[in-house]
C-alpha cells in the first residue's frame, strides 16, 4: 500500500497541539485532597476506547487520592445508563462521572442525585467544556478546536501530496459533541483554505457502537455511490477505522487516507504508529489527564470550591510524531501527573 508522508506544511499544525505546551503545565491552585470519598464512572460503552483511555487517568488519580472508584458499561442504551445511575445514586458515592454521554436524558436521576448531595461531573458529556446546569464541570477539550485541526490536516495534507480532496464524514448524531465536530470539519473541508476544489461527498451517520457491524456494508455502498473522488475519510471517532481496512482493500481502493477528530485511541495510535495504515493521522485528545482533571475537579467540589477553569489542547497525532515520544506515549511531556499530586498534596 501507498503510503504519504507529512510534509512541513502539515507537520507545523502540531505547534497547536498539547504536546507542544512542554512540561510546564500551568494549573490554577486549589484544595488538597479530601480523603475517603467514592466515584462511580458511567461508560457510555466500553467500546469507546476514550472513555475507557479517561477512565484508567481518572482511576490512576483516585489512588493517588485514596479514593475508592466502581466501573460500569452503559452499553450505549439510555435504559441501561439509567439503570446505573440510579443504582449508583442508591450507594450514595460522593461524586458520579457521565463517561461520553450526556445527562439531559436522565432529569429524574440528576433531580435525585442533587437532593442526595451527589456530585455530578462529566467527560464529553456536553456540547462544550465547562460548568453546565446538570453538571459541575464537563471535562473535554473544544470539539471545534478538534474538529478543525482535523480537516486543516486533510487539506494541508492533500496540498502537500497534490491529492484531490473529496471527503465522506462518519458522524453519530445522537450526540452533541459529535455533531459539533462534524459541522466544524464540513465546514472548514469547504471553506478549503489554501487549496482548490474541496468537497464533502457525504456525511454518512453511524452510531458508534455499530460501527463494526455496519462498516463492511457501508463502505462498498459509499464506493458505489462517489468512485473515485472518494480520497479521505473524515471521522468523529478513532472506532470508524478500526474495521474499514479491510472492506477498502477488498475494494481495491487502497488510496483513500482517513484522519480522526476523535479520543486518539490505542488501536489508532498502534496503526499511526506503524505508518502502514490507511488511517495517517488522528486528533487525540490528552485522555489520562482529562481523568486527572476529574478527579480534581471532583475534589473541587466536594471542598466547596468552584471549577478550576482549565482547559486543555488536542494532540494532532501522526506517524512522525508517534517516532518523536517513542515508548513515552504522546502525553509524556504534559507533566499532569506532578502538577496534579502537589495540589493535592500527594507524591
Amino acid at each position: 500500500m501507498k503510503t504519504f508522508r507529512c510534509l512541513s506544511g502539515v507537520v507545523a499544525l502540531l505547534a497547536a497541539s498539547a504536546w507542544a505546551q512542554g512540561p510546564s503545565l500551568a494549573l490554577p491552585p486549589g484544595p488538597p485532597a479530601q480523603p475517603g470519598k467514592t466515584v462511580v464512572f458511567i461508560a457510555s460503552d466500553f467500546k469507546n476506547g476514550g472513555v475507557m483511555g479517561v477512565y484508567r487517568g481518572l482511576e490512576e488519580a483516585t489512588q493517588k487520592l485514596g479514593w475508592k472508584i466502581r466501573l460500569e458499561d452503559g452499553r450505549s442504551q439510555k435504559a441501561t445508563q439509567a439503570t446505573l445511575l440510579a443504582r449508583a445514586i442508591a450507594g450514595r458515592p460522593h461524586g458520579i462521572v457521565f463517561g461520553g454521554f450526556e445527562p439531559n436524558d436522565f432529569a429524574e436521576q440528576v433531580a435525585l442525585a442533587r437532593q442526595n448531595k451527589v456530585a455530578l461531573l462529566g467527560w464529553h458529556a456536553a456540547k462544550e467544556p465547562g460548568s453546565t446546569k446538570e453538571l459541575f464541570v464537563n471535562v473535554s477539550t473544544r470539539p471545534v478546536d478538534v474538529a478543525r485541526l482535523a480537516a486543516e490536516f486533510v487539506i494541508q495534507h492533500a496540498v502537500a501530496s497534490k491529492r484531490p480532496v473529496g471527503v465522506v464524514l462518519f458522524n453519530d448524531n445522537q450526540y452533541a459533541v459529535a455533531n459539533a465536530k462534524t459541522e466544524a470539519m464540513r465546514q472548514t473541508i469547504e471553506k478549503c483554505q489554501g487549496y482548490k476544489g474541496c468537497k464533502v461527498l457525504a456525511v454518512e451517520n453511524v452510531v458508534i457502537s455499530d460501527a463494526a457491524a455496519q462498516m463492511p456494508a457501508v463502505v462498498p455502498r459509499l464506493i458505489g455511490a462517489h468512485g473515485a473522488a472518494w480520497t479521505y475519510s473524515l471521522a468523529i471517532n478513532d472506532v470508524y477505522f478500526d474495521d474499514i481496512n479491510y472492506p477498502l482493500i477488498l475494494a481495491k481502493r487502497t488510496d483513500i487516507l482517513n484522519v480522526s477528530a476523535g479520543d486518539g485511541s490505542s488501536k489508532a495510535l498502534g496503526r499511526i504508529g506503524a505508518g502502514i495504515s490507511q488511517q495517517v493521522a488522528t486528533v487525540a485528545e490528552p485522555l489520562k489527564m482529562h481523568g486527572y482533571q476529574l478527579a480534581d475537579e471532583l475534589n473541587r467540589a466536594l471542598a466547596g470550591s468552584p471549577p478550576s477553569g482549565f482547559q486543555s489542547q488536542p494532540i494532532l497525532v501522526t506517524t512522525e510524531l508517534l517516532k518523536s515520544t517513542g515508548s513515552r506515549g504522546i502525553e509524556s511531556a504534559l507533566g499532569f501527573e506532578a502538577a496534579y499530586s502537589a495540589i493535592w498534596g500527594r507524591k
